[in-house]
């Protein structure tokens, strides 16, 4: 595999960083400087400038308003938004039920649902994963009755991003009780404003608020809204986690973290030293960036095998687990870096408009609810442990 970029290559970079520096918001430059959180609104407002160019589902078939870029222009097109500390367009919708329904809705569900995901009229989210039903998705509980020309679901969905923003959300229901769990689920896709839906905010322990748990209480869903055929929701469900592990190693923003780091370990301590000449921690550093290059180059590959035209395999399994990793690694290094200074928790300091005095460097307050919120990563998408178990059997044979 040649990592070398072409001349084409490189000028696509750089077009691409130019997009990035004219285009976005001061708002939001300023909030992503601050490293404070991004509302609903600045997501949209993103969205929908990306739209304006074209550029707001690059991975998407020409047909259905993609670009019809490469999978490596896709891979620089991310690295560059990581680079510049700008979230990725909201994945509910363009990267996950978009893909399924494309390959497996109605020619009407396509029509009706893919203009309005690229243009964000609809803002999704995602319902799988249930109180007892995680990293065992199949077994999961909540219903979904066939009445007539409707379904009636019953149940609940916890960990549920965006839910208070969303506007729908595709959801796995189980529509049969006497088959196996997996032979049992439809995919269904239900409109969060209809009655009998309730969305109760969880704060994580970083002290935001970006996942909930929503309860369903009789919910009519039209039955034009099963994607696919009923009690097929499980081959659709993996086919969209597919997509949503690709580029989940967020490369990009990585570099973006790692760079920080060095930042901060190069500045002058108050005992007149910088913590970069400190051989142990030097040290720390050069093995996690060396870590990164080497889930850089793995991701590389996955690239350039997409570029050949072959479908993703366990791979991407692999990537969400270094992956993760990496992004709780880098996290605690820069918690290490500052010291004491990460002790006094200030989830504030997320929200946009904070400017109380800092307790040490101005870059502190900000570091340990990074750190809290970055626990997850090996939890979601998949546990790390049942990715290694996929791993295991698709590979291993074991």
């Amino acid at each position: 595999m040649n990592l070398d970029y072409s001349e084409s290559e490189q000028t696509f970079r750089e077009e691409v960083q130019n997009f990035i520096r004219a285009n976005i918001p001061s708002t939001i430059k300023a909030k992503i400087d601050a490293r404070q959180k991004l509302a609903n609104e600045d997501y949209i407002a993103w969205h929908k400038i990306l739209y304006g160019r074209g550029w707001v589902a690059p991975n998407w078939p020409t047909e259905f308003g993609g670009i019809g870029w490469t999978p490596l222009q896709c891979h620089i097109f991310d690295e560059e938004i990581g680079l510049a500390g700008i979230p990725r367009v909201m994945p509910f919708g363009v990267n996950m039920v978009g893909p399924v329904i494309m390959e497996f809705g109605t020619d009407a569900q396509k029509e009706y649902y893919l203009p309005r995901i690229l243009s964000c009229e609809d803002v999704w989210c995602q319902g799988y994963s249930e109180p007892s039903s995680g990293s065992d998705l199949a077994s999961l509980k909540t219903r979904a009755v066939r009445d007539g020309d409707q379904y009636v679901v019953n149940g609940s969905k916890i960990w549920t991003t965006s839910a208070h923003w969303a506007d729908l959300i595709f959801c796995l229901v189980r529509t049969d009780t006497e088959v196996k769990n997996q032979e049992g689920i439809s995919f269904l896709l239900i409109n969060m404003h209809d009655p009998g839906i309730d969305v109760r905010p969880i704060i994580t322990m970083d002290g935001g608020h970006e996942v909930n748990q929503v309860f369903f209480t009789d919910v009519r869903v039209p039955v034009t809204n099963l994607v696919g055929e009923e009690n097929k929701g499980w081959t659709y469900a993996k086919f969209l986690l597919k997509h949503e592990r690709a580029g989940i190693a967020a490369i990009g923003s990585q570099k973006r973290q790692l760079n920080r780091l060095k930042e901060i370990a190069r500045a002058e301590q108050s005992n007149g030293q910088a913590l970069i000449e400190e051989p142990r921690f030097r040290d720390k550093i050069s093995k996690a960036e060396i870590d990164l290059m080497a889930l850089e180059y793995t991701e590389l590959r996955a690239v350039s095998a997409a570029n050949q035209g072959e479908v993703p395999g366990t791979e991407v399994n692999l990537l969400k687990i270094r992956g993760s990793e990496m992004q709780q690694k880098i996290s605690e290094l820069l918690i290490e870096a500052i010291g004491y200074y990460a002790n006094p928790f200030v989830p504030d300091s997320f929200e946009a408009g904070w400017n109380e005095e800092p307790i040490g460097p101005d870059y502190a307050a900000t570091l340990a609810p990074e750190y809290f919120n970055w626990r997850k990563s090996s939890i979601y998408a998949g546990s790390n442990e049942v990715q290694k178990n996929i791993i295991s059997k698709m590979v291993l044979g074991l």
